[in-house]
């Protein structure tokens, strides 16, 4: 027995002295504990950038400047060439990477403000918190813009750190060159801040500060590598650049022909790199699954400070092919081929379920719109996981692609064409395009320019049919379709109650002016006894784009009447005001109308959202129908961001006692 656990003891320490033998000499111990992890759980670097426009990649037609580590990396891995966004605009876009999810589904829309009341619901499943149950480290350095409150940001998120902007930074009280601002609306904003994990640690208060973001994101996500290098990790790098204003260090200041846009374009370069050779230095390179992609096209309207999208057509907030096609590059030494292109139909929302894939985290259990495209990385013969995708902007089902097809459907757009660009840091004007039923052969025609609608009516058929499984689940302003498939957004608590009882409630109510359709109001919204939150979008709301609104509620029967309410929201940063004025009349007969009472109101600058609910007493005079008119402001007045456009009118519960 002695001699047994002599010779076991004998075995134990020559098996221990081999072993601290090769970590002796092992260079490097975090590469022998790795080889020791799972193979299925690559770390995952996501370089987000902001504005950056398809051709602004030396592998994608980039000129006047450089980007040698994109192109190298692209070299090492693989360049997507038909690669999309959901949304050609900030927060959708960003929502959509994040969940997998068309932005519709999870009811993110347009850029988020420094006021807006809502953000990206915590109980979605991001990237972040689907790899966190994996055991990963997670961290974003820069923009965050899904919602600036504690309950919208990214630890609340399934971050472990956070470093950056809560939304664009152009949101802050001076212009795109630094300078105060010529209109109020901008003089109007809060400071930038700058925020780590939930506190504000400081703000950028002008464009040399702006110069240091690509900077100070990217000697953060270095020191986040270096503390997880033992580890998986996630690391979500969305640049402030290249969104306006723009700015670049001394290190890149003047470096490139283009100006400054090159300039910027080459410390986004020069950011890659660093992670690049962190990740060599550690040995962790062939680990890690690499992504660089851009949240929309180019801001054309500002010019020699704007990027390209060429040669394909319009750019940010157009969802032609230059406003939501962008370079894509993913690198994974050993998985991904290298030097390959893909031509196939990619997209944002893809990413989440693809790393699923290659780590092995389970799906999220709320229905997602991405698909796995690891068949693409890893070059399988005939591989085409997507076969179509659908274009929305702002809740408008604007066109869907199958193949080479793309089908448009009546809207209106913003367009480049046609106008003067500005200059120097300073926009040009936007112009507007009608667009009809448009077919457009993405093969032939990238740019998008000849309508081949007639000469193919049997594919005009088709993805017409393929279009109402979208509305269906995901809705469509245009047609005034409501998705089966929306989850709400994350909103902040209110204070007022959400339902209130009244003689109206559950009342006929027909009107003069229809509400508008891009909201998702329902024709008896002012009387289903629920009262709006802090957001607009939430269904509780009724919007009228330059129009009064003038309703007409039958009660039924006559009865004495004390008082009439109606709430109002103002929201002056997305162009809604409080009414000049409110009309309330009464009827028994509904043909001849008595005013029972008007309330004067005086519209003033103010940026904060606000409710307002305006009351009349009306001493139980009997009526059976009730008359609400409220006037519209009609157009934004000088000063505002908006003077001259139409002024929106949104309207809460009439409560009728």
């Amino acid at each position: 027995m002695s001699q047994s656990r002599n010779a076991t003891r004998r075995d134990f320490l020559k098996s221990f002295a081999a072993a601290t033998a090769t970590l002796a000499v092992a260079p490097d111990l975090g590469r022998f504990l790795r080889n020791d992890r799972s193979a299925n759980r690559p770390n995952i670097v996501l370089v987000f950038t902001d504005d950056l426009g398809y051709a602004d990649v030396g592998c994608y037609g980039a000129k006047g400047f450089e980007t040698p580590i994109l192109d190298q990396m692209a070299s090492r891995g693989m360049r997507f060439t038909d690669f999309y966004v959901s949304q050609a605009v900030c927060s959708a876009s960003r929502a959509s990477l994040l969940t997998g999810c068309y932005s519709e589904r999870v009811s993110i829309q347009g850029a988020l403000g420094p006021w807006a009341e809502i953000g990206l619901n915590p109980e979605e499943e991001t990237i972040a918190r689907m790899l966190k149950r994996q055991g990963y480290a997670t961290a974003i350095f820069g923009k965050w813009h899904l919602g600036h409150h504690k309950e919208f940001l990214p630890l609340s998120h399934g971050f472990d750190e956070y470093f950056g902007l809560p939304y664009s930074n152009d949101m802050w009280p001076f212009g795109y060159d630094g300078k105060p601002p010529a209109d109020r609306r901008k003089a109007g904003y809060p400071s930038l801040p700058l925020i780590d994990g939930y506190e504000k640690v400081g703000e950028i208060r002008n464009l040399q500060d702006q110069a240091s973001l690509t900077t100070r994101y990217t000697e953060r996500a270095v020191r986040f590598i270096e503390k997880n290098k033992n580890r998986p990790f996630f690391l979500y790098l969305p640049h402030s650049m290249p969104h306006t204003p723009i700015a670049a260090s001394t290190k890149f200041r003047g470096k490139s022909e283009r100006g400054l846009y090159g300039d910027v374009i080459m410390e986004i370069d020069w950011s890659v790199g660093e992670i690049v050779k962190t990740l060599r230095t550690h040995g962790l390179e062939s680990d890690t699954l690499m992504i660089f992609t851009s949240d929309n096209g180019p801001w054309l309207n500002f010019g020699d400070y704007g990027g390209s999208a060429l040669p394909l057509r319009e750019g940010k907030g157009t969802m032609f092919e230059g406003g939501c096609r962008v370079p894509c590059i993913m690198q994974w030494p050993g998985h991904i081929p290298a030097g390959i292109e893909c031509h196939e139909t990619a997209a944002t929302i893809d990413i989440l379920p693809t790393i699923a894939a290659v780590t092995g985290a389970p799906l999220p259990q709320k229905p997602i719109d991405g698909v796995n495209i690891l068949p693409l990385l890893e070059g399988e013969a005939n591989a085409k996981p997507r076969d179509h995708y659908f274009f929305y902007y702002d809740r408008q089902l604007r066109a869907v692609r199958r193949g080479e097809w793309k089908l448009f459907f009546p809207h209106t757009s913003r367009s480049y064409l046609g106008v003067k660009p500005g200059k120097d840091g300073q926009p040009g004007p936007y112009a507007q395009v009608n667009v009809g039923l448009e077919l457009y052969d993405l093969k032939n025609d990238l740019s998008e320019t000849r309508n081949v609608a007639e000469r193919h009516p049997e594919i005009v058929t088709e993805l017409q049919q393929l279009a109402e499984t979208a509305r269906e689940e995901l809705g469509d302003a245009l047609t005034g379709r409501k998705g089966k498939g929306v989850q709400l957004p994350g909103r902040r608590s209110w204070s007022r109650p959400e339902r209130v009882s009244h003689l109206a409630a559950g009342a006929t109510i027909t009107f003069e002016h229809a509400p508008s359709a891009r909201y998702p109001g329902t024709n008896d919204t002012l009387v289903d006894g629920l009262r709006g939150s802090r957001d607009f979008t939430d269904g509780r709301w009724q919007g009228f784009e330059g129009d009064d609104l003038v309703a007409v509620i039958d009660l039924g029967k006559v009865v004495p009447i004390q008082d009439v309410a109606c709430g109002f929201l103002q929201n002056q940063t997305s162009w809604i005001f409080f009414p000049t004025a409110v009309e309330i009349a009464l009827s028994r007969d509904g043909r001849t109308f008595e005013l029972a009472d008007r309330l004067q109101i005086k519209t003033e600058a103010d940026l904060e959202p606000r409710v307002e609910d305006y009351s009349m007493q009306l001493k139980s005079t009997p009526a059976r129908y009730v008359r609400v008119r409220a006037i519209n402001v009609g157009t934004c007045p000088q000063g505002h961001l908006g003077a001259g456009g139409k002024a929106w009118l949104f309207a809460d519960e009439i409560i009728v006692r």
